[in-house]
């Protein structure tokens, strides 16, 4: 496992989580994401996922895998693995887990979501193999993910914004988004991007996130 990604984890875990996604009392869905990272052609990168236009919540939204912690998982670490294989095909025999994030709270989807790092010791071919779930599974190069240039501020019609990454086809944004910023500024992989670069939210993009069933 590469010094970097030890380093990365240690700190992520000392991120404060913001007031707005500090889960409640009581309520609330339990749920886990796999940030799965490996060493690519291209260097460092993470697993992402398209989802579906199809799906009833984070409709066509880039995403780590991840889903339900349903009643048989053990919990969110046993969770976020079964949900990558089930999404993309890894073999959780391949992945070293190496910590787990405090737990984040999605309003819109009523989740509990405890994100899950990990390491790809022995990488595996991945896919969509949940067609109905996943359009499209990527190996995103860090190199990328931190290039000011794929850097902006997306901007929802509320007046909100956040950071986005503009990657491999795809407009990363939301929860994905506010994670990968934290956990690469925290790991110190991220580099000085312009954040005064705002752009609005596509119409369509907004469409599906407004879905909820």
């Amino acid at each position: 496992m590469p010094d970097w990604l030890d380093r990365l984890a240690a700190r992520a875990q000392r991120a404060r989580v913001p007031r707005y996604m500090r889960p409640p009392a009581r309520g609330g869905r339990d749920a886990a994401v796999l940030m799965l990272f490996g060493e690519g052609a291209l260097g460092p990168d993470v697993l992402l996922i398209q989802r579906s236009t199809r799906g009833r919540r984070h409709a066509g939204q880039p995403a780590f895998p991840g889903g339900g912690v349903d009643p048989e998982d053990a919990g969110p670490v046993e969770a976020a693995l079964r949900e990558a294989e089930e999404e993309t095909g890894v073999d959780p025999a391949g992945v070293h887990v190496l910590c787990t994030l405090p737990e984040l709270y999605l309003d819109h989807s009523d989740n509990r979501v405890t994100p899950v790092i990990a390491w790809w010791r022995e990488p595996s071919a991945v896919h969509a193999a949940s067609p109905d779930e996943v359009d499209s599974v990527e190996r995103v190069p860090i190199a990328e993910l931190v290039d000011p240039g794929n850097r902006i501020m997306l901007r929802h019609p509320s007046g909100m914004a956040g950071p986005a990454f503009k990657v491999r086809g795809m407009l990363v944004w939301g929860f994905t988004a506010m994670v990968l910023d934290s956990v690469l500024r925290e790991g110190g992989l991220d580099r000085p991007w312009d954040d005064t670069r705002v752009e609005d939210m596509p119409p369509g993009m907004l469409n599906l996130a407004s879905r909820r069933s």
